[in-house]
């Protein structure tokens, strides 16, 4: 999808999409607009009952007086109130309407109304974006789609009155995209297709933005003591990986790093502990961790970000063969500390032991957070709106739920505990990998994890809600969302670049 951004006029061809403030009227482009169609915009609002709130869309087909097939009006809300996730939200739902339509060119035109609390040329920008990342689909295995189903939008052109402030802008929200994008499509990939070693070489492809890459396998990771990781991914043909992403954008190269550990389980079929046959075909996803911690790389990278930044993903196959870890195996994990393996199912903070051992030991990292789809639990209690944040430092906690309120990506903060620590100590070993039964296992899962963090300042983000949406939203249609790219990318800038 080709974006440009052009002066506020009338397009010669396609369709208009029009911001419109609720309840105050429409701005200076909006009024020619519904003096040139003969006051057809203001009659629709009045007949569809459009208020402008916001996302709320209304569609006006073979309007006269304009060479536009039609215009789509898009609500922002309260201009007084709106924010540049509010453009961006608007610039989606405008897409969203229109990908299929048959028109090929789409023009947002970002007006300008009075009392708005954000510039046009940002405004404008985060439309680009939202309309970028609304218009992402994973098609690549469709062979026979009715042409009507098909995305026939080709280009849009941003309208506003700074378009170049928009410009300037959108280089780096192009890259944020590409970071989103690139997660999306790692995540929808079958496991057939994406598997440790796949994943590993599509993180080598970052080394074309700059990034270092390191791949350790298993003769590597039994070395140095990966028993936890290796644990895991021995029942599967596909060994285990684990990736080493390095960008040092910080003028002191030798600075100490902020790191981010993903969960890449590649397919989970639960192992010996196996799931059940209905709905394990979306245990592909279950490396949305590892596929946004690769996102970011790719966004923090791409926009030459003056930070330095790890990354690092654990990968492996849970399934269950003759030799499949079994319940109740004892393994040593990079840590010294050893694990009595309850269940074969909680394999992902497994994995993430050794990948966030082997983080704060390698890097030493000013702050660690690791992202995961690690409990169904976390769904029981926040549903698909936010994530699950879990932290032993309340200033990185704060830092991560405001970035992620401005990113659209909503984290909602859960407690650790020393009551709930002691539910996850073994009789046979230092520790066991599931709590009891039906009591906070989200809580118990993050304790787990906090075992080896070394004291770290270190989040824990339970994305097993937000990673996929099964339903379309203002910025992603159904399928992975790249949940965690766009507010880790803030979470970097507003808090370790200069």
């Amino acid at each position: 999808m080709k974006i440009s951004f052009s002066q506020l006029a009338l397009p010669k061809s396609g369709a208009i999409a029009l911001t419109v403030a609720q309840d105050a009227g429409l701005g200076r482009f909006g009024a020619e607009l519904d003096e040139r169609t003969g006051g057809l915009i203001t009659r629709a609002m009045q007949a569809g009952r459009f208020t402008g709130k916001a996302e709320e869309t209304l569609t006006l087909l073979a309007p006269t007086g304009v060479e536009a097939g039609r215009i789509l009006l898009v609500g922002i809300g309260n201009p007084a109130e709106a924010t540049l996730l509010t453009a961006a939200n608007a610039g989606g739902a405008a897409l969203g309407a229109l990908l299929t339509s048959g028109e090929t060119e789409v023009a947002i035109a970002v007006d300008s109304h009075d009392g708005l609390s954000v510039g046009a040329g940002e405004m404008a920008a985060e439309a680009a974006f939202g309309a970028v990342l609304r218009g992402y689909r994973f098609d690549r295995y469709r062979t026979k789609e009715p042409k009507e189903k098909k995305p026939s939008v080709r280009k849009v052109a941003v309208l506003s009155d700074e378009p170049t402030v928009a410009k300037k802008a959108w280089a780096r929200l192009e890259k944020i995209a590409d970071g989103v994008c690139l997660t999306r499509d790692v995540v929808s990939e079958p496991g057939n297709v994406i598997y440790p070693e796949t994943l590993a070489e599509r993180c080598q492809s970052l080394k074309d933005l700059g990034v270092e890459v390191e791949v350790l396998d298993e003769k590597k990771m039994k070395k140095l003591g990966m028993g936890a990781l290796l644990g895991v991914g021995q029942g599967s043909a596909r060994p285990p990986r684990l990736v080493v992403m390095r960008w040092n954008g910080a003028a002191d190269a030798k600075e100490a790093p902020v790191a981010f550990v993903g969960k890449g389980i590649t397919f989970d079929t639960g192992g010996i502990s196996i799931k059940p046959a209905g709905g394990m075909e979306e245990m592909k996803w279950d490396m949305a961790g590892a596929g946004a911690v690769i996102g970011l790389m790719a966004a923090v990278a791409g926009r030459k970000a003056r930070a330095n930044v790890v990354g690092v993903v654990a990968l492996a196959e849970n399934m269950p063969d003759g030799n499949a870890q079994r319940p109740g195996d004892i393994v040593t994990s990079l840590s010294g500390q050893t694990i009595e393996v309850l269940n074969t199912d909680a394999e992902g903070r497994l994995v993430l032991a050794d990948a966030l051992w082997y983080t704060q030991e390698q890097f030493k990292p000013k702050a660690m957070i690791d992202l995961a789809t690690l409990t169904g639990a976390i769904i029981v209690s926040l549903g698909h709106e936010h994530a699950g944040l879990f932290s032993n430092n309340d200033e990185l906690a704060d830092k991560l739920a405001g970035a992620g309120r401005k990113a659209g990506e909503l984290l909602w903060r859960m407690p650790l505990a020393a009551a709930y620590d002691k539910d996850i100590d073994s009789d046979a070993a230092d520790m066991k990998n599931i709590g009891s039964p039906g009591k906070a296992g989200s809580i118990t899962a993050a304790q787990f994890l906090q075992r080896f963090v070394n004291g770290t300042p270190w989040a824990h983000l339970d994305i097993a809600g937000t990673a996929w949406s099964k339903a379309d939203k203002a910025v992603c249609a159904k399928g992975a969302t790249g949940f965690g790219v766009r507010l880790l990318d803030r979470f970097v800038a507003e808090n370790y670049e200069v």
